[in-house]
């Protein structure tokens, strides 16, 4: 039995920092949204765990978050079971797209299909916890509210589609620098009340660190602006830079207009509703 699933890339529509947590994680509360771009996960039984990759220099071992996951899940389950899974790399790395935690998520929900395990969204939820902060978030696609360190997650409506024009710069920003370098400086108000329904607020703490590291994505992201984006953010902790345009014309024509600009690729992209997500991304059984 083969099984073929998409990883599907977010962008965080908002994120608010609220301060340092004694686990010395940092308190997020954001809305994260998936996108259309998207990595291809095959996985096929087999008498041991083993790993490939395509499209991308990325390790192949147990460091990889994808045999992370399944010896997580492994371990959770307690079944001895293996599978070879074979990756296709489209979604950048270190770019802020979520693009390591979309394949481990992948390697949870299709292994639960696999090996036949029938665990829940909420079992498998905790198994993502235990491997990344945002590893949850790629269980229910959408749009959705992450809190805590990003793992408790909140699904919310959809919005209808929207286009988006992506910044790729021709480097990564580890989360670890651009929050070392968040400091201590203000933080949000962990008592602002929360946006209203169809409210999508327009914000990111780590934009101000992110671009002290790499004065460019200011460039970038103002750049955006003048080429005629609603709104322009940086994505998580960066690289990628995002900007929210009226129709998907308005989106190629600054995606043209932007390309190589300070070294970065320019990509259109559209956000994904939770029922296309779950036709993507979802083995057919857990539909």
């Amino acid at each position: 039995m083969t099984l073929g699933l998409e990883a599907l890339a977010k962008v965080n529509r908002s994120l608010r920092v609220l301060g340092r947590r004694p686990d010395g994680y940092h308190e997020l509360d954001t809305l994260f949204q998936t996108i259309d771009l998207a990595d291809e996960l095959l996985l096929s039984d087999d008498d041991r765990l083993s790993l490939s990759i395509a499209g991308s220099p990325l390790p192949d071992g147990e460091e990889n978050l994808v045999l992370r996951a399944a010896r997580a899940l492994q371990e959770r389950a307690g079944v001895k079971r293996g599978a070879r899974f074979r990756l296709t790399k489209r979604i950048p790395v270190g770019a802020g797209l979520g693009g390591g935690s979309a394949d481990a998520a992948a390697a949870l929900l299709g292994l639960n299909a696999l090996w036949g395990l029938g665990l829940s969204p909420a079992e498998l939820r905790a198994v993502a916890a235990s491997i990344g902060s945002d590893v949850a978030f790629f269980l229910f696609g959408g749009l959705a509210r992450g809190t805590g360190r990003g793992e408790e997650i909140e699904p919310l409506s959809d919005r209808p589609d929207e286009w988006l024009v992506l910044l790729l710069p021709p480097f990564p920003m580890p989360t670890p620098d651009v929050y070392g370098a968040l400091g201590a400086g203000p933080i949000a108000d962990p008592f602002a009340p929360r946006p209203s329904a169809g409210e999508m607020p327009d914000r990111n703490d780590l934009e101000p660190a992110a671009e002290r590291l790499r004065p460019v994505l200011r460039s970038l992201r103002e750049s955006l602006g003048t080429a005629g984006a609603l709104s322009a953010r940086l994505s998580g902790s960066g690289s990628t830079l995002f900007g929210v345009f009226r129709s998907a014309d308005e989106a190629a024509r600054a995606a043209s207009a932007l390309e190589g600009r300070e070294g970065a690729a320019a990509r259109v992209a559209r956000t994904v509703s939770r029922a296309e997500w779950a036709r993507r991304a979802l083995p057919a059984a857990a539909r």
